[in-house]
């Protein structure tokens, strides 16, 4: 079996979807699918780049830059082309959004193969961004025929599923597969005392951290932007006078919350650790964060925080966590309330604080919600149990049983919508 992923981009460049993409061609590849992704490379790269990396068949279009989250790439489409001549796949691997997907559409040689459609998240239609809700004017009707072409559409939750206008019309031929991490690779320094001597930031090459003594500790990881709400997070720290937080990630946001900080009184409380880039050195550096803290946090205000990757490393790590209760997205499904880690409204400082508060006085409740939480994650949510939903799925499609794929002969029918 051969399969083409499409994406948006792909590690290290730093994103949920990102690293969903590679963990999951990963996995298929240990399963014995030859796989192959297309991605965008790094904005500002103005040449196409091609290597094997771990197995997968990876190929970067040129990218010259971004217009409203959209990687600028005139020439994805030859590259398309080119790879799926070279390569031959039985079946496209659509992970959306990423408008860059809509060539398929009107290229015959994918219009003779099977997809599937990895539906990672809605475009926000709440977001406070007023010319992305103008703009899905104009990719609403491609993101439909998208759907419409699909053979089966994956969603990550279904509280997402059931909550998505966009997927109304498909839940016919959708299948809810949730998302899946891999085993942690041990840490080799002193997570407790040190989360690390040296990260690499987009902005600073070199940044001393280590865990303020004393307290609980608090672990948030993610794109410094606006619907993460880690603003209301440093309030909430504001008022846990005992508390320390680590932030990890980068993003626009960046410079706004490093003041507000400042305005709180917090620097020596706070560390803002930047984007970790996703190597032996960073991956060992982001596992020790886990295992030094006390309690992870993700208070998302959006339902653009569709499921939340960065919840399993937590509960893999034991950690019990506080997440948003967003209306429709997987967060909730994720985090089972008072199970596996405390919910609370988004936006909602003073819910945030009783929760910091409940949990810094009580470890026998970290312990307990932290050991559910790794229970769950051992139960549904490791990436082999992912990757082997996912290869029934291709099965499904193309006919074949386990040990007897086959490829496709071209110009061999599509399944039906619906199907």
């Amino acid at each position: 079996m051969r399969v083409l992923h499409i994406g948006k981009y792909f590690p290290p460049h730093p994103g949920g979807i990102e690293r969903c993409c590679a963990d999951l061609c990963s996995g298929l590849v240990q399963h014995g699918v030859r796989t192959a992704v297309l991605a965008h490379a790094e904005p500002g790269t103005h040449h196409e780049i091609r290597r094997e990396q771990a197995g997968i068949d990876l190929t970067l279009a040129a990218c010259h830059g971004v217009l409203l989250h959209t990687p600028l790439s005139p020439l994805f489409v030859r590259s398309l082309a080119r790879t799926i001549k070279r390569f031959q796949p039985d079946l496209l691997h659509l992970h959306v959004p990423n408008p860059a997907a809509f060539y398929a559409l009107r290229m015959s040689a994918a219009e003779r193969l099977p997809w599937v459609v990895h539906w990672h998240a809605d475009i926000p239609l709440d977001t406070h961004k007023l010319l992305l809700r103008l703009a899905y004017r104009a990719y609403r009707p491609w993101e439909q025929a998208l759907l419409r072409r699909a053979a089966a559409v994956i969603a990550t939750s279904q509280p997402y599923l059931d909550a998505s206008e966009a997927l109304a019309p498909w839940r016919a031929k959708t299948q809810v597969i949730p998302l899946g991490v891999g085993p942690a690779v041990p840490a080799t320094v002193d997570a407790r005392a040190e989360v690390g001597a040296t990260t690499r930031s987009a902005q600073t090459s070199s940044i001393p951290m280590s865990w303020p003594a004393g307290g609980l500790r608090i672990l948030a990881v993610g794109r410094l932007s606006f619907f993460k709400g880690f603003d209301v997070l440093l309030r909430a720290v504001r008022e846990c006078s005992d508390a320390s937080l680590v932030l990890i990630g980068d993003g626009e946001c960046r410079d706004s919350l490093r003041r507000l900080a400042a305005e709180m009184g917090m620097e020596s409380r706070v560390r803002f650790v930047g984007r970790i880039d996703m190597d032996a050195a960073g991956n060992s550096l982001l596992l020790s964060a886990y295992a030094g803290a006390d309690v992870f946090c993700l208070p998302s205000i959006e339902r653009a925080e569709s499921f939340g990757l960065v919840l399993l490393e937590a509960m893999r790590a034991g950690l019990p966590v506080i997440a948003s209760a967003i209306a429709g997205s997987g967060v909730g499904y994720v985090v089972r309330d008072e199970e596996t880690g405390l919910l609370v409204p988004p936006k909602d400082v003073s819910a945030l604080t009783h929760a910091l508060r409940r949990l810094a006085a009580d470890p026998g409740l970290r312990a307990r919600l932290g050991a559910a939480g790794a229970a769950r994650f051992a139960a549904e949510f490791t990436l082999d149990r992912a990757t082997g939903q996912v290869l029934e799925l291709y099965r499904s499609i193309l006919g074949t049983t386990p040990g007897h794929e086959t490829t496709m002969p071209a110009g061999s029918p599509n399944p039906a919508p619906g199907a």
